[in-house]
Formats: structure tokens, sequence, C-alpha cells
């Protein structure tokens, strides 16, 4: 597992000079994984990139403190926020819980274009797969989950579990798993399509505990020397 380096070049490199919206551009550096956690966020860099102020920049990083993607150190300004080893195997288990939710209820109110979408989307992981591309099988992992969870019709529920996801998403957990944990991983993925395409609930949240099982297994693995996640204090 490679160390990632934490930089504000780094940061100040990913940022898309044309965003319209500062806050949003800034939400998906961090959740495309283009910079990993720890990664100080330099706001007078962004501010000139964005021509703006100071203010719009902090008021941007204010938000997404809220909403737990960035951290503020009274020394060291505003970084990526970066979990613990503890914290990160908490937010996977309340991602498991509310998607498990979303889940049995989903599988009852899909519709056959809820269903058509989610082997479209499967069919892009498989492709992932074939061609080894790690990133591309994270992004399009967490679309088939998001798949598997909207049809449930419950808005807040989703919204929570979004949010949830949107927390571990910096870790980009997909792109350090094993090649063979991957197959394993996607044998799971194909297990829950075909239980959701039959409209078996039961077998949809079975293969939903053995799959989480197998990824709380490579979260509770990831070392904490190379700056992904935190040793507990």
């Amino acid at each position: 597992m490679r160390d990632r380096r934490h930089s504000a070049a780094l940061f100040k490199a990913a940022v898309g000079r044309d965003a319209v919206s500062i806050v949003d551009e800034l939400r998906r550096v961090i959740l495309d994984g283009a910079v990993p956690p720890g990664t100080p966020i330099p706001v007078g860099e962004v501010a000139e990139m964005f021509g703006v102020s100071h203010i719009p920049v902090r008021e941007s990083l204010k938000t997404l403190t809220a909403e737990g993607l960035v951290q503020h150190r009274q020394n060291s300004g505003y970084a990526v926020a970066q979990l613990t080893a503890s914290e990160l195997v908490e937010m996977y288990l309340v991602r498991e819980t509310l998607e498990s939710a979303a889940m049995a209820a989903a599988v009852v109110h899909a519709s056959d274009s809820d269903r058509a979408h989610l082997a479209e989307v499967h069919e892009t992981l498989q492709q992932a797969l074939k061609f080894d591309d790690a990133q591309a099988y994270h992004r399009h992992s967490r679309q088939f989950h998001m798949a598997l969870s909207r049809p449930s019709r419950m808005l807040r529920l989703v919204h929570m579990l979004e949010s949830a996801w949107n927390i571990t998403e910096p870790v980009q957990l997909m792109v350090h798993v094993e090649p063979q944990q991957r197959i394993l991983l996607h044998e799971d993925h194909r297990v829950m399509l075909d239980a959701f395409l039959s409209g078996d609930a039961e077998a949809l949240l079975a293969a939903a505990a053995v799959h989480n099982r197998r990824l709380n297994v490579v979260v509770e693995s990831l070392p904490t020397d190379t700056g992904l996640v935190l040793g507990d204090r």
C-alpha cells in the first residue's frame, strides 16, 4: 500500500479553476479521492484561484467541516478530514446499518427501471474489474450500492447514507484492497444483484451481510503509518 504524501500543492493542483461553486468544487475534490486525508487546504491560494477573498473560501470550509469532510486545527489551519482507525470502523458500521434498512425497502418498491439501472451499474463494475481499474471500481461500487438503496423511496434515510458514505470516501477503500479481495467483493455484488432482481429481500440482506464482513476485514487491516487513517490515541 503506497504512502500518499500530504501537501497543500496537491490540493491546489486538484481544484478546478472554472468551477462555479467553491463549496461544490472543494467537496468534489475530496470525494473524488484526488487528495488524501490529512492534505492541507491552503485558504489563500484557493481564494486566489477562484478570484475571491478568503471569506467565501472559509465559509465553504466551515460547511465541509460540518459535513465531516474537513478538519480545522488551531495552529495548522484546514485539512482534509482524517479519521482514526476506530472511527473508520464505526462509520462503516453506520453505513451498513443504514444501507440494510434502505435495501430491505428498495427491493420491495423497485421498478423495472430501477432494476435495469442496477444491472447497468453492475456491468460498469465488471468492466472496471476486467481492466484492473481500482479507482473506477471504487467509484462504480458506490454507484452500485446507491442503486440498491435509492428505490427505497426513503429520502431522509438515503440522505443519511450518502452523508455517512461521504465521510469514508477520502480513504478510497476499494483502491487499497488486494486484487483477489476485489474479486471476492465483486462476487458478493453479483449475488446481491441477483437477489435484488428476483425481489428476494432475505437473500439480498444475507449477501450484503457477507459483503460487509469482507469489507470490515479490509477496513480493520488498514495500516496507520501511511496517512490514510490515524492510530487510535
